[in-house]
């Protein structure tokens, strides 16, 4: 009997290195060169990472660059545990947090293209309760001042203009949602939250599901009129509201049945389950400004150990570099990838367009950046869940107009390229994003590799 189940552990852990060893085994690297680019000059990707790690500012990275399709960058180094000495690798888990908001995006799309809605519906058509909303104004004497606001639509959710707000803005509105807890993923102070378990100042939690949050929700003033502002929020957190409404399905069923099985997308969801959690990263802070790293979520003592209670769309998967990979790649190549078509050209092209009306100004994102001691968003508008490049000569960085991305509160992300035909990602875990300029760097080292004649 003790051999059995021996020999059944033993035949259990090689099938979960195998699947590791699988998804790691899709990606084929090519010579730069076949596709434009430079081997010599994508190898200085590596050091430009790697002066961050030995700094102590970030604990290590995997980063990828493809172009037309075909990888010709691939690489890990550091650690994703620094107290057990673990090596970063290509198949490590990383929080995605924000990143996971692109994947929520094409779900909605999917059902758009299904004709389930139009964008300019209300969303109280699909979810009654936020009919009705109020705007703040002021609060006088303890009393909060409101007036009624314009009818949001689906597009506004998808597009941060729906005047929702986040819980970590030092805001009144902001406040009144931490009190009545309708959180986000990520604290003030940068500890890790799930979303569902702040208390309100009723004592009571929300985390029965994502209706009772989204009616708690609906509760709270907005922060501007609908299509009057742009402000980053937990809207796309409705949006996956929307999508269990209109499907029938919850909303992690349909992204595992609609997008992470149609794309083999095998390591990505809103938990790490036993069986991968030795591959999965720690999570940091800095300790200083000279340096240095405090760890604020131990991998082996992680509330992503379980099933959350509330799928969050706009902040709660993980996932590793691979599994984004192809879902980059399908937004690259119009919607399709390795035969499997989840979207339409024209619907990518459309989602990744920017969206902001000329009321809403020039430079949106100006108003997160700006609120985070980050200064000035120059050149970037935005399209449906994610940022699009709109004046690449002062966005900061040789990228194209109409550059699509977006990235996690913990140093995670991507990027698709149509005009170059460029997907890049990359992936460590620091807590907050923008910390370092990790994207920054990753982006310029790619860009100069380019050798082909435009």
């Amino acid at each position: 009997m003790i051999r059995v189940l021996v020999l059944g552990a033993l035949t259990a852990a090689f099938w979960v290195l195998l699947s590791g060893f699988v998804a790691h085994a899709d990606v084929k690297l090519i010579k730069a060169e076949k596709v434009g680019m430079s081997t010599e000059r994508l190898e200085r990707i590596g050091p430009a990472m790697g002066r961050l790690i030995a700094a102590k500012k970030i604990p290590g990275t995997v980063t990828l660059v493809a172009r037309r399709g075909k990888v010709v960058h691939f690489d890990a180094q550091g650690s994703r545990d620094l107290a057990r000495q673990l090596p970063m690798q290509k198949d490590t888990i990383f929080r995605l947090y924000s990143q996971s908001k692109p994947v929520t995006g094409a779900a909605v799309m999917m059902l758009f293209e299904e004709g389930r809605f139009l964008l300019s519906d209300p969303v109280a058509k699909y979810l009654p309760e936020f009919a009705d909303m109020q705007v703040y104004l002021d609060t006088e004497d303890g009393v909060v001042q409101t007036t009624p606001a314009r009818p949001m639509t689906i597009h506004h959710l998808l597009t941060h203009t729906s005047g929702l707000t986040y819980d970590f803005f030092p805001t009144p509105v902001g406040e009144m949602y931490r009190q009545n807890g309708v959180v986000g993923s990520v604290s003030v102070a940068g500890t890790v939250e799930d979303g569902l378990r702040s208390a309100g100042d009723d004592g009571a939690t929300v985390k029965d599901s994502l209706q009772t949050w989204s009616e708690r929700l609906a509760e709270m003033p907005l922060v501007a009129q609908p299509g009057s502002a742009w402000n980053y929020s937990v809207g796309m957190d409705v949006l996956g509201r929307l999508v269990e409404v209109v499907s029938g399905q919850s909303f992690g069923e349909f992204l595992q049945q609609r997008i992470f099985d149609p794309l083999e997308m095998v390591d990505t969801g809103f938990y790490v389950p036993a069986s991968k959690l030795s591959r999965f990263a720690a999570n940091y802070a800095p300790a200083g400004v000279n340096g240095g790293l405090v760890l604020i979520d131990d991998p082996f003592n992680s509330p992503y150990q379980t099933q959350p209670s509330i799928e969050m769309g706009g902040s709660g998967l993980v996932g590793t570099v691979v599994d984004y990979l192809k879902f980059a790649l399908m937004l690259a190549n119009g919607g399709e990838y390795n035969g499997t078509r989840l979207l339409g050209r024209k619907t990518v092209a459309f989602m990744m367009a920017n969206h902001m009306t000329p009321n809403i100004g020039p430079d949106p994102l100006t108003s997160l950046v700006g609120l985070l001691g980050g200064g000035r968003a120059w050149g970037m508008g935005f399209g449906l869940t994610g940022s699009v490049v709109t004046n690449a000569a002062i966005s900061g960085l040789p990228v194209s107009e109409g550059t699509f991305s977006w990235g996690g509160a913990a140093t995670t992300h991507f990027w698709v390229d149509p005009k170059e035909d460029i997907v890049g990602i990359v992936h460590t875990q620091l807590l907050p994003d923008g910390t370092y300029p990790v994207i920054q760097m990753m982006q310029l080292m790619t860009y100069q590799a380019l050798i082909d004649e435009k």
